[in-house]
């Protein structure tokens, strides 16, 4: 059975029932496909993919596009080939993107018209594809070419070894026998997706997902759920997150209707809660708990958790499952949403257990302070709680192993795998009495006085008192436990930490607490010489790395190595490997180092400038020097690089163009000293840049100026360029001026569009997604503006 066998048997039954609701959540009306046109719409892409397409073994295809009323048929489509479809999204960094799609030796991509544009300048310079396009009604087929084997070369190679250790029989076996025993990855029909893991655990890995380990998990939740045609399903996990595929093909595959809404709606809460609760009355939620926080416990309380909501089942999973107590709070008196707490790996995709909270559970009155349970597999999943030793326990606490028969995936290079094998999850928990609670992932371990200690255990402990409104936990320096509380009310000290001896043992007990007035989104505490590297999805510490002096220089990443770079006021510039926690290498750079590092990728070269007005070129693998230039100025300025040069600002009101190879090629000069940090077009036609004088530049690849726009105050920041949302073709540059104002200009002839005004001093640098533009003002606040209505939010 395959995904798109399960859609065939469902539109068989419910030919003219709306498949597909898809609202842009402005003043059109939404769209809708029945599945009778979901599958014409398919069908027809996989007559274009069929003819243009020539596989050699892996059957894959990319997929750049947002979400819309295609997005399904499209998938579909390509399912149909048969291959598999490798969703690449827009707004993802490129070069993180690149590295996905050279590692899975991907030859063919879909690309949707509107994004053509983007794709073509963000890729440009990445890609060496030949001129092979081919349209398809809102879609581009790209052939790709990549400029070396490497990658092909490292497959064949991971292939043979893996073979070699895990396939115990004699090359003489046939191959019906070796079928038996393993899943191949070249078979015709055996591939549904491609993606690549979130890196929380190490450097991104590939994971090719079989039809075979994914339809289990859509029909056993089709029976959890009790999904009927009446139902609507929200798509809120982005393609790139495979819970995605189960909101898809649950709805799908059952006659239900699935909605779509722009990724920009999903970040604005109240219009969300009104498009999913109102609006088209969402019957089935899927989320992570920090999507669900994101409400606000009052927004949750009163709509998507009250009494009248039209919520059946919020199935929440992905990271660690809200406290009883908590969850509780958050439902209206007479609520009858069941609630589940589904867990599982990417590695084995998508889920692998589930537990339903009962319903004298969330009714009583009672405080709880159990964990939630991860509790039972899902059909086909093989769960195992191994000790340090390897060996399988039935009590006391390991590491969850996924697996089963048939759920297994092809990671990295992989090209066959053993039916039955069991991933390693980095997931820790404890079992009593049969049931399995979570402890933490394997990095939020501390070994403290002799024991070792999970911090998210503490964490839970405190947010769970009555006085406590948050809170966060840190390990300071490896050596001290601090507690940073926000309290509803006054409160002594003392009280707090005899509130908390009652629920934790002496060694899990901090040896600070710290009362704050709020708790930041992130911790900022760079100035006393530490780097911290905090968890995305919940801002928590994950790892401190202490230099000589302050660090006001952010950090830049490397995709093919997953090394983190960054500068330091001690004069040395660091590489950090922050999976193994440790520094690679670090280089004395002969000033210190105010601005941040700049990679390119091609030729591979690690960028540096420092206050003593040296521009250095470092090799990203090693640190030893390639080249340095002398400007004799400081250089506050970050430098920016391109395919033919690196460009940076001086203080000397020079803006400075140099080769790879370090010679300069042109310098252009402003009035007064730069230090806003260069921003190139996607095309790297053209560079921008703000300058002390209270103009914003726009100069040519050659140093000529092609025109300059007069602001009312000097320009600290750097611009962004970026596509005007109404029309793909046109590009827009955001530039903020230190009085608070914030530029949006034509980047092609500096004409000014439209101007916002902040209430306060800005030396923040614009961000645009979508058509929201993000940026930090000196009154404490950060300001999200919708461009399109021109409103703060």
């Amino acid at each position: 059975m395959t995904l798109q066998e399960l859609v065939h048997q469902a539109a068989s039954i419910y030919s003219d029932k709306i498949a597909v609701c898809f609202d842009e959540c402005n003043d059109q009306s939404p769209i809708y496909y029945t599945y009778k046109t979901l599958l014409n719409t398919a069908s027809e892409l996989s007559d274009f993919l069929l003819l243009h397409c020539d596989f050699q073994e892996i059957r894959e295809i990319g997929l750049y596009c947002h979400p819309g009323i295609n997005l399904p048929s499209w998938i579909l489509g390509i399912l149909q080939v048969p291959a598999a479809y490798a969703p690449v999204d827009p707004d993802a960094s490129p070069a993180l993107s690149t590295h996905f799609m050279k590692k899975c030796d991907l030859k063919y991509i879909l690309v949707e018209k509107r994004q053509i544009n983007k794709f073509r300048s963000s890729y440009e310079t990445l890609l060496n594809y030949d001129t092979f396009t081919v349209e398809h009604n809102d879609l581009v087929l790209f052939r790709l070419y990549w400029k070396n084997v490497e990658v092909s070369l490292m497959l064949n190679d991971r292939k043979e070894k893996y073979e070699k250790v895990t396939d115990g029989t004699s090359s003489e076996n046939s191959k019906e026998e070796k079928s038996e025993e393993h899943m191949d990855v070249r078979l015709k029909h055996c591939l549904a997706y491609v993606l690549h893991t979130s890196g929380t655990t190490g450097i991104p890995k590939i994971v090719r997902v079989p039809h075979a380990c994914i339809v289990p998990n859509i029909q056993h939740f089709r029976v959890l759920f009790e999904i009927t045609q009446e139902d609507v399903v929200f798509l809120a996990s982005p393609l790139t997150f495979d819970p995605s595929v189960v909101e898809i093909f649950v709805a799908l595959s059952s006659g239900a209707s699935l909605l779509i809404v722009p990724t920009s709606v999903k970040v604005l809460p109240s219009k969300l809660a009104a498009v999913l609760f109102s609006h088209h009355r969402v019957t089935i939620l899927q989320a992570t708990p920090t999507l669900l926080r994101r409400f606000g416990s009052q927004l949750i309380k009163s709509t998507v958790l009250s009494a009248s909501t039209s919520l059946r089942v919020l199935a929440l999973g992905g990271e660690t499952f809200p406290s009883l107590t908590i969850l509780k709070s958050w439902r209206e008196l007479g609520n009858r949403t069941q609630i589940f707490n589904v867990y599982g790996i990417t590695e084995v995709s998508s889920w692998a257990t589930f537990y339903r909270i009962p319903e004298k559970v969330l009714n009583s009155t009672l405080k709880c302070e159990l964990p939630v349970q991860l509790g039972f597999p899902l059909h086909g999943t093989v769960v195992e709680v191994r000790d340090t030793d390897g060996f399988t326990i039935e009590e006391g606490n390991g590491q969850v192993f996924l697996g089963g028969r048939n759920r297994v995936c092809f990671l990295d290079g992989e090209m066959t795998v053993p039916l039955g094998t069991m991933r390693a999850t980095g997931d820790f928990v404890t079992v009593k009495n049969g049931e399995m609670f979570f402890l933490g992932r394997k990095d939020s371990q501390i070994k403290r006085h002799g024991k070792r200690l999970n911090i998210d255990l503490v964490q839970q402990v405190a947010e769970g008192l009555r006085q406590v409104e948050s809170c966060a936990v840190t390990w300071y320096n490896q050596e001290k436990l601090i507690l940073f509380l926000v309290s509803k009310k006054e409160l002594v000290k003392d009280y707090i930490f005899k509130e908390l001896e009652k629920h934790l043992p002496n060694y899990a007990i901090p040896d600070e607490l710290v009362l704050i007035d709020s708790l930041p989104f992130t911790s900022h505490g760079c100035y006393n010489g530490l780097i911290y590297v905090l968890k995305s999805h919940n801002g928590e510490k994950y790892w401190m790395f202490t230099t000589e002096n302050a660090v006001k220089s952010s950090a830049t990443v490397d995709p093919t190595t997953g090394l983190l770079y960054i500068g330091s006021h001690d004069q040395h510039a660091y590489a950090l490997d922050i999976y193994k926690k440790k520094c690679v290498w670090k280089l004395k750079c002969g000033g210190t180092i105010f601005s941040s590092p700049c990679l390119s990728l091609i030729p591979h070269h690690l960028y540096f400038a420092t206050l003593g007005g040296l521009l250095l070129a470092v090799h990203p693998a090693t640190g030893n020097r390639v080249w340095k230039h002398s400007c004799g100025k400081p250089l506050f300025s970050s430098p920016r690089c391109c395919l033919q040069f690196v460009c940076i600002g001086c203080v000397d009101g020079n803006l400075l163009c140099f080769t790879h190879f370090g010679e300069q090629v042109w310098q252009f000069s402003t009035n007064e000293p730069i230090f806003s940090s260069p921003c190139t077009s996607t095309s790297e036609q053209e560079i921008f840049f703000g300058s002390h004088d209270c103009f914003i530049y726009c100069c040519s690849m050659k140093g000529h100026l092609q025109w300059k726009f007069k602001t009312t105050s000097r320009v600290y920041s750097t611009p962004f360029a970026f596509h005007n949302h109404n029309r793909s073709n046109e590009m827009l540059l955001a530039a903020a001026s230190t009085d608070g104002k914030l530029w949006i200009l034509e980047s092609k002839s500096g004409q000014l569009q439209t101007v916002y005004e902040l209430p306060g001093e800005v030396f923040s640098s614009p961000v645009v997604w979508e058509s929201m533009l993000i940026i930090g003002c000196r009154n404490n606040y950060v300001y999200c503006l919708d461009l399109l209505g021109g409103n703060k939010k």
